[in-house]
């Protein structure tokens, strides 16, 4: 499958910002199943300098500063994506989860110690012992890692609600998890939260989900939209994505931009400004097959 994706973020300011320096997470990284084709970022006021690197993760981030007086910012990605579906075995062949725990605990220097940042806490996710007893109704003894992972995802998602004015960005997990409602960056840091307090490598993954219009109806433009979920290490099982959001084991509508320990190291836009007042902040998103796009 061939996607196309138009990301368009507009910051608006009350006042003039005078000098601002921004870090971006909005092209896409490769993957075993996934291979970016093509990225143009588009950047108005026109950047003093930019460049990009490979953070800690291995994601693909540009920075740039502009040293001119402006009202607004506007970011235009646009970029060309090849997705191949996911094959997964069963996953009640999958290893039991105290395997995998117990092999990560006893990383040292073998190849496993990569995944030890995503075992810790994190700047927004902290495990605790209410996300552990969570957890442990559906890891119970011996039971295979990504059944149990699974089962794990399908009840935050039967048992929370999607409520996009519950909370903001700065809202802690704990209170997520009380309130037992929120948005999709929520539900991937309470899944991580729980899976990470039993001892397993959990990251969060951001990107794009395609959505389906209605029956009968056209799709409009810019009504897709920036999405989150997680990925659980299953030892030889590999990773395994799952959407908490939309109760799904990642297939191919799901395109990944970047990942890291929680929200904090993938951040679309991030930056400081001098100047500027109050701001507004418009995303528009839009992902297309991309044969319909030409």
């Amino acid at each position: 499958m061939k996607y196309r994706i138009r990301h368009l973020t507009t910051y608006r300011y009350t006042g003039a910002v005078t000098t601002c320096h921004n870090e971006i997470h909005l092209a896409p990284r490769n993957a075993p199943t996934q291979r970016c084709e093509r990225y143009e970022l588009f950047i108005e006021p026109n950047p003093a300098g930019m460049g990009s690197r490979l953070d800690f993760f291995g994601n693909p981030t540009h920075y740039f500063s502009i040293h001119e007086s402006h009202l607004s910012l506007t970011l235009h990605a646009v970029t060309d994506v090849q997705i191949q579906p996911k094959e997964f075995s069963d996953p009640s062949n999958s290893p039991r989860w105290e395997d995998v725990r117990r092999n990560i605990r006893k990383a040292g220097m073998s190849p496993e110690v990569a995944l030890l940042p995503y075992t810790f806490d994190s700047p927004l996710v902290s495990p605790s012992s209410e996300l552990q007893l969570y957890a442990l109704e559906s890891f119970w003894p011996d039971r295979p890692i990504a059944e149990a992972a699974i089962e794990l995802t399908s009840r935050i998602f039967n048992g929370f609600v999607y409520d996009t004015e519950a909370t903001d960005v700065f809202t802690p997990l704990h209170d997520v998890f009380g309130l037992k409602r929120g948005v999709c960056q929520d539900f991937a840091h309470v899944a991580i939260g729980c899976l990470r307090s039993i001892g397993l490598p959990a990251r969060y993954v951001s990107g794009y989900i395609r959505t389906q219009p209605a029956g009968g109806k056209t799709k409009l433009i810019g009504t897709d939209a920036s999405h989150a979920w997680i990925s659980v290490y299953c030892g030889p099982y590999g990773w395994l994505d799952l959407d908490p959001t939309n109760n799904l084991v990642v297939h191919s509508d799901h395109i990944t931009l970047a990942w890291g320990r929680d929200y904090s190291d993938v951040t679309p836009v991030k930056g400081v400004v001098v100047g500027g007042g109050d701001h507004r902040l418009n995303v528009s998103v839009d992902v297309t097959v991309n044969d319909e796009s030409r």
